[in-house]
């Protein structure tokens, strides 16, 4: 009988505690969240190893942003890993530590002199956004030029290179990223500003709504903390050549 307590502890102690599933919610924004790599992209490698560190598991939902935004502000979804920071967000969305940097360019037609000078000098222009991305309030409230949505980057490119609109604006290495794997020969047609709009920081985020969005974000920043102690951080950093 003791043999048998003794057995079934020791099985106990060794079986590992079954992990907690998280479902995060996003569109292709590669090379960031990329349903072709293999990974996913950087940012799921760095959201993934960060849970991994607190026992969580992550399974990544591709979809177009505005419904991945919707479903993770109502608690359908876990987590969007890869959210810029907007005031008007904070009201139904949780962030958590920034975990990367992203440069926002706007992008112009190969012959255009334009430089970006400040919202002033977008004045009479057409620029091409996509539906539900975080520009920031001051370019999202801006008066002097008009705003063309759509649901994805390439189109805002084809319709630039097509004259349809007279710029867009994304993370150069995203954009870059994008027209590689999409349409190549465009990018022979495009040029990106020297000035950025702005320079963002992509941080995870949760709804409100969802009863563990608390317990979520502070996971996800203490597994942050722990894989850039372990050098996890930097070793996925120089395996995407960022470093």
């Amino acid at each position: 009988m003791w043999r048998v307590l003794v057995l079934l502890l020791g099985l106990l102690i060794c079986t590992p505690a079954w992990a907690e599933k998280i479902i995060a919610a996003g569109d292709p924004y590669p090379p960031f969240t990329d349903p072709a790599q293999p990974k996913q992209g950087i940012s799921l490698q760095i959201i993934r190893a960060a849970y991994a560190s607190q026992n969580y598991d992550v399974e990544m939902r591709f979809m177009p942003w505005a419904r991945a935004i919707e479903g993770v502000k109502n608690g359908m979804y876990d987590i969007l890993p890869a959210t810029w920071w907007t005031q008007e967000r904070t009201t139904f969305l949780l962030y958590s530590e920034p975990y990367i940097k992203s440069e926002i360019k706007f992008i112009k037609r190969k012959d255009d002199p334009f430089e970006y000078k400040g919202l002033g000098s977008l004045t009479g222009k057409t620029v091409g956004i996509v539906r539900g991305y975080g520009y920031g309030d001051d370019f999202l409230e801006a008066t002097n030029f008009n705003r063309e949505e759509v649901a994805e980057v390439i189109q805002n490119i084809k319709k630039l290179v097509l004259g349809r609109i007279d710029l867009t604006l994304e993370d150069e290495i995203v954009a870059r990223w994008i027209i590689k794997h999409n349409a190549p020969d465009l990018l022979q047609q495009i040029d990106f500003t020297m000035n950025s709009l702005s320079s963002k920081q992509l941080l995870v985020t949760s709804g409100l709504k969802n009863p563990r969005h608390k317990a979520i974000i502070e996971a996800f920043n203490k597994g942050l903390a722990v894989i850039k102690a372990n050098g996890t951080y930097e070793k996925i950093l120089r395996e995407n050549g960022l470093k």
